[in-house]
């Protein structure tokens, strides 16, 4: 990683900062970056730990089969990679499987979106047009048009943080642990 993210210091306009951006802004940031993918995988993978069978029909669903086999690697892949992404340890490889598995979660986003039917029926939107007194603003802003609008914006979220997440984990894949991880600590790395 230093190879490309250390500027020759004829290049820096504050050349006295160099020492400072290698010894410290750059280790430290790299350790936040792979704290933040880390864990937000660890986030995603705890309810799939807890129950490791219940993505089976999923994953078999967009031909990932058996379930049975693929639902507890997702699991895994997510819970302890995401705590092996933090620690810096096999890094590269964790890292990588991961970036896989998310580019997956992207293309399940893109190409599956989210109905673009309403949530409700055209006399359920009538009804709520009408009672009003039944939603609170924030449900009278998402609801009236039958949940559209708010299915769009989920849709959007969905893509924009697959997008981060793969490209995070893809970039943690080819820089590696860095400076602060246990593979650095162990002197060898993939």
């Amino acid at each position: 990683m230093s190879d490309m993210t250390n500027a020759p210091r004829t290049r820096l306009i504050l050349p006295f900062l160099g020492p400072f951006y290698r010894g410290f802004a750059q280790p430290v940031g790299w350790l936040a970056f792979r704290i933040t993918i880390g864990g937000l995988l660890m986030v995603e993978g705890w309810p799939k730990i807890t129950a490791p069978f219940a993505m089976a029909g999923f994953v078999e669903s967009i031909g990932f089969t058996p379930g049975w086999l693929f639902s507890p690697l997702l699991a895994l892949l997510n819970f302890v990679g995401g705590a092996m992404i933090m620690l810096g340890l096999l890094t590269r490889p964790v890292a990588l499987g991961n970036a896989v598995m998310l580019a997956v979660t992207l293309w399940f986003h893109m190409t599956r979106p989210y109905d673009p039917e309403p949530l409700l029926t055209p006399e359920g939107i009538e009804f709520l047009k009408t009672n009003l007194q039944y939603l609170t603003a924030n449900g009278q802003a998402r609801l009236t048009d039958g949940g559209i609008a708010f299915l769009h914006q989920v849709q959007g979220k969905a893509v924009f943080n697959s997008v981060f997440w793969t490209a995070g984990a893809a970039l943690i894949a080819a820089f590696g642990g860095g400076r602060l991880s246990l593979d650095h600590m162990r002197g060898k790395e993939f």
